[in-house]
C-alpha cells in the first residue's frame, strides 16, 4: 500500500507527524513539497500498467519511422507482454494481501484457531497459576484485536494492519503502527522540531520525536529501522498461522514493570505483560506478620494489624492498620510553642514548628534599633545600618553611625534606563530614576517606517503583515509584524480522515492528526461493544456476542432456543414440536412452523432462450409426521412382544411356529404364529385352540432304562403302559442265554438285576495265576484272592511244599535249598564244563577236517576222488555214549529231590 503522503489528494485528514510540536515551536511556514498528479499516473497506466510495487511505468515514447510495419508491430507486441506481466504481478499481490489479512479465515475455523494459539501461548503463564488466567484479559484483548478482521489500524495511514506487513509496536500505549509511517513519522516531527532553529544550532541537540497516539518520546537514536517481533529477539518474523501475527513463537523474557527481578513467561504477544506469576515468600508492610507465599505480583499486603510505628512527632505511635509507605501525619492536637516562644496555642501534632504574627523587638547590639523580624529562632544579628553603606547611585561609601542617613554624593546617577540606551541624567538620588524622555528616530517593529518620538514610547506602523503563517493558508495580517509571525489562531475544520469529524487543532500545514474519538461497534442487543478508531466502524465486523438473544419466537412455542445475539433472522427453532397428535403423544420431532419447503409451481417458459430460473422456497408450517412413539404390540401367537411405531401399532404375525401345547401333551403346534380362540373352560393360555394343527405322530416318550421296545399306543398324555415282552439276554459269564421279562429287569434294582442275569454256574474265568474263578456266574473281574493249594520249589526243584496260591502272588512265602542240594548242583556244573571242554576239542577236529578239505580242492584233484580221499570224521567215544551215563545219573538227582 502506498504511503499516504505519496497519495496525492488521497492523504488528506491523516496523521501528520509534528503538526503539534510545530506549533508549539513557533515553526516557520514551509511551502509543501510538489506532488505529482494523479491523472499523469492513471494516464500512463493505460499504456504500460502498474507494477507490483504501485509505481508508474510510463515507456519512453518512440518516435514514428515511416515504412517501419514490422519495427511498430514488434513494438506493440513487447508493450503487449509487459502490461501481462504487469497484470499478473498486480493479481499476485492481490492474492497475497487478501491471504494475509486478518479477516481471510471463517469465523468458525477462525475461533478454533484463535483458541489454540491462545492457549499455546498461556501454557507457561497459567501452569505457573495452576490454571487461573484471571490476569491475562488485557493481554487477550490485545491478542484477540490481533487476530479481530480490521481491529489492528495504523493510525498514521488509517488503514488495516496485515499479517506480513512489517510493524512497529510503541512501549508506552503498545498501539501498533506500519514500520514505514511511523520511519517517515519521526523524520518528519524531526525536521519540523529543528526547523526555526538557525544553522548553527541545528544538529546540536537530540529533539524527541513523539508517538503518533501516546505522545511518549523517543530520541533520535531510537527510530525503528528494522522489523522485530513483539519480543525484539527476531528479526523479520516469519508469517506462521499458527502463531500471533508478527510474533516470533518464543517465550518473551521481558522484564516485568514494575520490575521484580522475573521475566515474562509468555510467549511472544503484544500489548502489556502481564502481573508475574511466580510466587515468593514475604511479609506484610509492618513486618509483624510471618512470612506467607504469596504472588509476585501481588507481594504487598496487609495483616490489618495496628501499625505502631513512631511518628514524626516523636510522642506518638501509628494507629493505622498496617499499611505501604510511610505514616500519615500525627491526628492528635497538643499545645506547643512558637519559634520565638512567647505564644502557646493548640496545634496537631503533626506541625509542631509555627511562627506567630509578633515582631521579635529585640534590642540589638547597636543598642539604637530593635529586631523587625517576624518571630524567628537563633540570634537577632548585627544592626542592618552598621558598616560602610553606599550612597543611592552606588558611587561613594560612607562610614556613619547607624542613627545617620547615608547622604547624597551630588554626583550624576548615570543608572541605565528602562530602555535599555540611554543612562538618567538627574544628580544622585533617592527612588527610582524617570522614564527616558530623549527623542531618537524610531524604526517601527516591521522595519518599513521611521519618526523621530520620545525614547520610552513603542513606535508601531499600521502597515498589515501580508506574510502567510505555518499553516500555508492564510496571511498574518497583523500591524506592524517584525516578520516572525505567530501561529495561525484559526480552526482548521478540515475534515477528518473519519469522514465523520473535523479538525478541531488550530489552523496547520499538512494533514491532520488522526481523529482521537473512538466508535463503540455494538452487538445486536448492544451489551457486547468494542472500541474502534472513528471512521473503522463502516467496515469492521460486529463483535461477537456471548448474550443470549433476547427476541420473542416466531412459532408456537414459549421460549425460542437458547442461542447467542446475532444480527438477521433467528436460525430455525429446533426445539421439539411437543404438538398433541390423534393418538395422544406429543410431536417429538424439531419445530416445523417455520420450515423452508421448494415451491413446486411450475413456469412454463417463454421459449428456448429463456433461462430457468433457481428453485424458489417459501417458508411455511408443515403438518406433524406419524407418531414414532414405540408402543408395545403383542403378536397374533402371543409369542411376543414388539415396540411398533404407534401409527401401526396393529396386531401382526411373529412368523414363528404357534408353539402350544396340543391335547397330546407331548407335541406342539407347528403353524405359523396365528389367531387363537380362548376358550371359557381353558385356563391355560398356552394351550392350543381349535385353529391349531392335530397330533399324528407316534408315542415317543423316553422308555424306562434298559428297554429296547416302542409304545404299543399312539401319541398320548400320560406315562406309557409297562412292557411285558420278553427278552433274551446273556449272563456275566456269556455262556448262557437267558430268557426275562422286560419289566422285571427295567424295574429291578442292581442286586435284583445281578442275580437275574446270573446261570448260577461256576466261573469259567481264568484268574491272573492260570486258574479258574471258583465263584458263581458273576459280573465284573474275578476276585485275586486265589485259593488253590499248589506245591512250592526250592531253586534246584529237588524240595517242595504246599502253599496257598494267593500267597505265593503276594511273595510271603519262599523255599530255600538245602546242604544236598548244593552238593548236587556242584558236581553237575562239574559235569557240564567236562562236556564244554569235549564240545571245544570236537570243533577243533572239525575245523581241521575242513581245513584239510580246502587244501587238497585247491590241488586241482578231481571231483569223485576228493569224495573218496575226505576224511570221514570219526565219533568219540564221549559223544557215543554220553546219553547212556547222563540218564542215570539224573534219574538219581531226581530220585533224591
Amino acid at each position: 500500500m502506498e504511503a499516504p503522503w505519496r497519495q496525492g489528494g488521497r492523504g488528506r485528514g491523516r496523521a501528520r507527524p509534528g503538526d503539534g510540536l510545530a506549533a508549539r515551536s513557533g515553526a516557520p511556514a514551509r511551502p509543501p513539497a510538489p506532488r505529482a498528479r494523479g491523472g499523469a499516473c492513471v494516464a500512463a497506466a493505460g499504456m504500460s500498467g502498474v507494477g507490483a510495487s504501485g509505481e508508474c511505468r510510463v515507456p519512453p515514447p518512440t518516435p514514428a519511422r515511416p515504412g517501419a510495419a514490422g519495427s511498430r508491430a514488434g513494438q506493440l507486441a513487447k508493450k503487449f507482454d509487459e502490461i501481462k506481466k504487469a497484470n499478473q504481478a498486480a493479481a499476485k499481490k492481490l492474492v497475497e494481501d487478501q491471504f494475509s489479512s486478518s479477516s481471510e479465515d471463517d469465523d468458525e475455523d477462525a475461533e478454533i484457531k484463535q483458541g489454540k494459539i491462545l492457549a499455546k501461548t498461556f501454557t507457561i503463564y497459567t501452569s505457573q497459576t495452576d490454571g487461573d488466567a484471571s490476569e491475562l484479559e488485557r493481554t487477550r484483548q490485545y491478542m484477540n484485536e490481533a487476530f479481530q478482521s480490521g481491529a489492528m489500524t495504523c493510525l498514521i495511514c488509517i488503514a488495516s494492519v496485515k499479517r506480513n506487513q512489517a510493524v512497529w509496536s510503541c512501549c508506552g500505549c503498545f498501539c501498533i503502527f506500519h514500520l514505514v509511517c511511523i520511519q517517515k513519522w519521526a523524520k518528519d516531527s524531526l525536521f519540523l522540531v529543528s526547523s526555526p532553529l538557525t544553522d548553527d544550532d541545528f544538529g546540536k541537540k537530540d529533539y524527541p520525536w513523539p508517538c503518533p497516539k501516546c505522545r511518549f518520546e523517543y530520541k533520535r537514536s531510537e527510530t525503528p529501522s528494522r522489523y522485530y517481533c513483539y519480543c525484539g529477539k527476531v528479526e523479520n518474523p516469519t508469517l506462521d498461522p499458527w502463531l500471533v501475527p508478527h510474533s516470533c513463537g518464543q517465550i518473551c523474557e521481558r522484564e516485568f514493570k514494575p520490575s521484580c527481578g522475573h521475566k515474562c513467561l509468555l510467549l511472544c504477544h503484544p500489548g502489556p505483560c502481564p502481573p508475574c506469576p511466580k510466587m515468593v515468600t514475604t511479609t506484610c508492610h509492618c513486618k509483624k506478620a510471618k512470612p506467607v507465599p504469596r504472588r509476585c505480583s501481588a507481594k504487598e499486603w496487609s495483616c490489618r494489624l495496628p501499625c505502631g510505628r513512631t511518628l514524626l512527632c516523636g510522642q506518638h505511635t501509628c494507629e493505622n492498620s498496617c499499611h505501604a509507605g510511610d505514616c500519615q501525619p500525627c491526628p492528635r492536637v497538643s499545645k506547643q510553642r512558637c519559634i520565638c516562644g512567647r505564644q502557646t496555642v493548640e496545634r496537631l501534632c503533626a506541625s509542631p514548628q509555627w511562627q506567630c504574627d509578633q515582631v521579635c523587638g529585640k534590642p540589638l547590639p547597636c543598642g539604637n534599633h530593635t529586631c523587625e523580624q517576624v518571630c524567628h529562632a537563633g540570634p537577632c544579628g548585627d544592626c542592618p545600618r552598621s558598616g560602610k553603606r553606599s550612597c543611592p547611585c552606588e558611587k561613594s561609601k560612607f562610614t556613619l553611625p547607624c542613627t545617620e542617613d547615608v547622604p547624597t554624593c551630588g554626583d550624576s546617577c548615570d543608572k541605565v534606563l528602562e530602555c535599555g540606551i540611554h543612562k538618567c541624567s538627574q544628580r544622585c538620588h533617592r527612588g527610582p530614576c524617570e522614564i527616558c524622555r530623549q527623542e531618537v528616530e524610531k524604526q517601527c517593529r516591521c522595519g518599513k517606517h521611521t519618526k523621530r518620538m520620545p525614547c520610552h514610547k513603542p513606535y508601531l506602523c499600521e502597515t498589515k503583515c501580508t506574510k502567510i503563517r505555518d499553516c500555508q493558508k492564510h496571511q498574518c495580517r497583523r500591524k506592524c509584524c517584525s516578520g516572525n509571525c505567530p501561529p495561525c489562531d484559526q480552526v482548521c475544520g478540515r475534515t477528518l480522515g473519519c469522514r465523520n469529524h473535523k479538525c478541531p487543532s488550530g489552523c496547520h500545514r499538512g494533514s491532520c492528526n488522526p481523529c482521537p474519538e473512538t466508535v463503540d461497534v455494538k452487538c445486536n442487543c448492544g451489551k457486547t461493544v468494542i472500541k474502534v478508531p472513528c471512521g473503522r466502524e463502516r467496515t469492521i465486523k460486529p463483535p461477537k456476542c456471548k448474550q443470549l438473544c433476547s427476541r420473542p419466537p416466531t412459532c408456537h412455542h414459549s421460549t425460542q432456543e437458547k442461542h447467542f445475539c446475532h444480527f438477521g433472522r433467528c436460525p430455525p427453532c429446533r426445539q421439539p414440536c411437543q404438538k398433541t397428535l390423534t393418538c395422544g403423544h406429543l410431536c417429538p420431532v424439531s419445530c416445523h412452523d417455520e420450515a423452508l419447503v421448494k415451491q413446486t409451481a411450475l413456469h412454463q417458459s417463454a421459449g428456448p432462450w429463456e433461462q430457468p430460473s433457481e428453485p424458489a422456497f417459501i417458508q411455511t408450517a408443515l403438518p406433524c409426521p406419524p407418531c414414532q412413539v414405540p408402543i408395545p404390540v403383542e403378536c397374533l401367537g402371543q409369542h411376543e412382544v414388539s415396540q411398533l411405531p404407534c401409527h401401526s401399532a396393529n396386531p401382526y404375525s411373529c412368523k414363528r411356529f404357534c408353539g402350544r401345547l396340543l391335547d397330546c401333551q407331548n407335541h406342539t403346534c407347528m403353524k405359523e404364529c396365528h389367531h387363537v380362540t380362548k376358550l371359557n373352560s381353558s385356563t391355560d393360555g398356552k394351550k392350543a385352540g381349535p385353529e391349531c394343527s392335530q397330533c399324528e405322530e407316534e408315542c415317543t416318550k423316553p422308555r424306562p432304562s434298559g428297554c429296547p421296545h416302542r409304545c404299543v399306543l399312539p401319541c398320548h398324555p400320560g406315562d406309557c403302559p409297562s412292557c411285558l415282552q420278553m427278552l433274551k439276554i446273556k449272563c456275566h459269564c456269556k455262556l448262557s442265554v437267558l430268557y426275562i421279562e422286560c419289566l422285571k429287569l427295567t424295574c429291578a434294582d442292581l442286586k435284583e438285576k445281578e442275580l437275574l442275569i446270573s446261570c448260577k454256574n461256576q466261573c469259567p474265568k481264568e484268574l491272573p495265576c492260570g486258574h479258574r474263578c471258583k465263584e458263581i456266574c458273576h459280573s465284573g473281574s474275578c476276585p485275586l484272592n486265589c485259593s488253590q493249594k499248589v506245591k512250592l520249589r526250592c531253586l534246584c526243584k529237588r524240595l517242595k511244599k504246599e502253599i496257598q496260591c494267593s500267597k505265593i502272588q503276594e511273595g510271603q512265602v519262599s523255599l530255600e535249598c538245602d546242604a544236598l542240594c548244593k552238593e548236587m548242583k556242584r558236581k553237575a556244573s562239574e559235569i557240564k564244563e567236562a562236556e564244554n571242554k569235549a564240545a571245544i576239542e570236537e570243533e577243533k577236529r572239525r575245523q581241521q577236517a575242513e581245513l584239510e578239505a580246502f587244501e587238497n580242492r585247491l590241488k586241482g584233484r578231481r571231483k569223485n576222488k576228493r569224495r573218496k580221499d575226505e576224511v570221514e570224521v570219526e565219533q568219540s567215544s564221549w559223544q557215543k555214549y554220553k546219553n547212556f551215563i547222563m540218564l542215570p545219573v539224573f534219574g538219581v538227582a531226581v530220585v533224591m529231590v
